[in-house]
């Protein structure tokens, strides 16, 4: 079976603690170790050791990377996380450089990563309604999509040579929350990705 990572990357908030985002860490957990995965899982706002995470990410099968949609990115504790742990990571841990050579230095950018085959999934609130996203008559967003939003992201985790898992995404939770119909379907999600994931690993 698999290792997976799970980071907890919520800043909290008297207005929004965290307790949905600690829901999903922990319905990950408790469904991804029934399925036979080994799991562990570090809550970036508790405080973390540099090093462990870097070690973390290269034991690591798969990362998922939890977090509330903050001003339209990842909570600043997270983002600190990434700026820390990717950084140091920079010492031939989870990069050799960033994929250029002297004799090239125009090519390659972005292609040094070391993580190859290990796989990462987003998992995030939106306070915005899913209708906010993939149509172009709505005027914030304009069509773009979650992925369209999250590519900073996404061009993280493939600068260490990290693919992509399909996001999973919780829309409207303060608004107008449906959290037992947005569990279903995050159970769904991780039926569907990590049993097919269990099988390749057996």
């Amino acid at each position: 079976m698999s290792k997976i990572l799970i980071v907890n990357g919520t800043q909290p908030y008297e207005f929004a603690p965290g307790r949905l985002n600690a829901s999903l860490v922990q319905r990950a957990q408790d469904a991804l170790t029934g399925m036979g995965h080994e799991v562990s899982v570090t809550t970036v706002a508790e405080g973390y050791d540099i090093n462990a995470e870097i070690d973390a990410h290269v034991w690591a099968d798969v990362v998922i990377m939890q977090f509330p949609v903050n001003w339209m990115g990842v909570p600043w504790v997270f983002k600190k996380y990434i700026d820390e742990v990717y950084t140091a990571g920079m010492d031939g841990r989870l990069l050799a450089g960033d994929g250029r050579t002297a004799e090239a230095p125009e090519a390659n950018y972005g292609t040094g990563g070391l993580l190859h085959g290990t796989n990462y999934m987003l998992s995030v609130t939106f306070n915005a309604p899913s209708e906010a996203f993939d149509n172009p008559a709505e005027p914030f967003f304009a069509g773009a999509s979650v992925d369209d939003l999250l590519w900073p992201m996404h061009l993280n985790a493939k600068f260490l040579a990290m693919q992509p898992l399909p996001t999973f995404a919780a829309f409207d939770v303060m608004k107008n929350p449906r959290i037992e119909q947005d569990f279903q379907r995050f159970d769904a999600h991780l039926k569907e990705h990590f049993e097919e994931i269990a099988h390749v690993a057996a």
